[in-house]
Parts: structure tokens; sequence; C-alpha cells
């Protein structure tokens, strides 16, 4: 079961299931898909987007880095995975984990996260370390360096990175429960955030072209969305019931969390500790 949200997490425990949600129990710089094969074990590894936030994520990442090697060094090694394209993060924390990781702490905005997130499963089943017993696990982190991050702030959590690593120094750990979505032709995929379709799921995608703007991206994105938007119906069913039909519907959102697009509090009774996902859906938007 889902375990209180006190203390709030730092590092979070994943592992999966095959329900429609799954409870997660939640020194030197290495860069690229190679560095997995050269790390020891007992190891942090810090997953850099350096494109994030339009790039602001690898500047601060640079300055950042010598305060977390005063603050962890003593604790673990230090491990720094640069991603260089979209999914790379999904195979860095793979290879962590299977070399034994004790962490992968994705350092970027929420879409770092998700890769991140994905990279502790693989065609459904968590990823496990190929020369550890069954009793070891890798702790999920975060340093929210994002445009958005709203992940983040469903915790209460600034983007200030020194906050960020104070937490990870201090290693309290939780159990989260972890969206998963499943389809006739393809692997499961995992969500930790909320999970959306039709006009907010367009809105992202073209948000994503204007992060040059910062949180205004978000505006930019639901407009460009907007243009050309038809509401359809949907047949949707909840909790094992039966299919019913919704007319005119503008978005499905599905919430493990609270906030996306920037701060906007989409399902606010969300709780990721809770072990029950909320489902909104808008409809007849003009």
């Amino acid at each position: 079961m889902a375990v209180p949200a006190t203390p709030r997490p730092s590092l979070i425990l994943p592992r999966a299931s095959s329900h429609a949600h799954s409870q997660s129990s939640a020194v030197g710089p290495i860069s690229g898909r190679a560095a997995a094969s050269r790390r020891h074990r007992g190891d942090f590894v810090f997953v850099v987007n350096p494109s994030g936030a339009n790039g602001r994520t690898g500047k601060q990442w640079k300055q950042l880095l010598p305060h977390l090697r005063t603050r962890l060094a003593d604790q673990c090694n230090i491990c720094e995975c640069i991603t260089s394209g979209p999914t790379d993060a999904v195979d860095v924390t793979r290879e962590a984990i299977e070399d034994g990781a004790d962490a992968v702490i994705a350092v970027g905005g929420d879409g770092t996260l998700h890769e991140v997130v994905n990279g502790f499963f693989s065609k459904g089943n968590p990823v496990r370390a190929l020369d550890q017993g069954p009793d070891h696990s890798a702790a999920l982190g975060l340093i929210p360096l994002g445009t958005g991050s709203d992940f983040a702030r469903t915790f209460g959590w600034t983007n200030d990175p020194c906050d960020a690593i104070d937490r990870i120094v201090r290693g309290v750990k939780s159990k989260l429960d972890i969206g998963m979505m499943e389809g006739p032709k393809r692997d499961p995929h995992f969500f930790i955030n909320v999970a959306d379709m039709h006009l907010s799921a367009k809105a992202g995608y073209f948000a994503s072209m204007y992060k040059r703007f910062g949180n205004l991206c978000y505006v930019f994105g639901a407009l460009r969305g907007f243009w050309g938007h038809n509401n359809r119906d949907l047949r949707i069913k909840v909790n094992e019931g039966e299919w019913n039909t919704v007319h005119n519907v503008t978005a499905l959102c599905i919430g493990n969390a609270k906030y996306f697009g920037g701060g906007m509090k989409i399902t606010p009774t969300a709780d990721p500790f809770s072990g029950s996902l909320e489902v909104v859906i808008l409809q007849d938007f003009k």
C-alpha cells in the first residue's frame, strides 16, 4: 500500500505492478551511455538534460556541481550522465540501475523526470541490478531545474537546486504511486505526474516549441492547440465499470500528482501516496 507522505521524500524507490497504477517505493563527471560500464557500486547517478529550460539547466548544473560534490562526495560516488537527445535518459537510467546504482537523480524538468522514471522499467517490468541480490533497489531523486517543474509543486518544492541537494543529503525515502498506460501494440509506458489526451496533450506538444519564453510557452501552446481544435465524444470506463460515452470532450486528464502546464492545478485532489488516480474530464470548451 502507499505510504503516507510524512515526511515528504527526497528519494523514491520504484517497483512495478500490472495494475493501472503501480506502487513505487519511492566523483568525477561521466558523460553518455557508456558511463554505466565504468562505474562502481554505491553511485548516485545524476542524469542531466543540458537542453532543459532552453539551455538554462545545463548552465545551472555546471554552477551547481562543485556545491554538490562538497555536500555529497563523502557519502557516495557522484556520477554525471549528460543526455544527448530524446529518450537518452531512459537508456542511461536502465544502464545505471543494471550496474547497481543506489540512486538515479533526474536533473531537469518534467520531461527529463518522465524519461528517468521509464528507465526504471523495461517491457513493463522493473529493471534490476545484474550482480546484486533481489533486495537491492535503486532510488529515484529529483533536482527540478526545468521550465515548469510541475511534479515538484505537488510536494511544495521550489526550483532552488540547493534545497534539492539538502533533501538528497538527508536521504529520506518514501513509497509513492506511478501510473501505467498499456496499449495493444506497445510496451507499457509509465507516468509519475499527469497523463492527458486531446487538447491538453496538443497544447503540451506545441508548448515544447516555445520553451525560450519560459512559462509563457504553455500559454502559446494552449492558443496554438485551440487553433483548429474540435471537441469529440469519447467512450470512457473508470474503475472497471461500464463503458460510457462522454460528449464533447475537450481534454481528459489522469492525475497521479496535481499540476501540469506550468502550475495549472488540473487534478487538485490527486495524491501520489493514495493508491488512486484522479480523472478529470473537461467538456465543451470553446
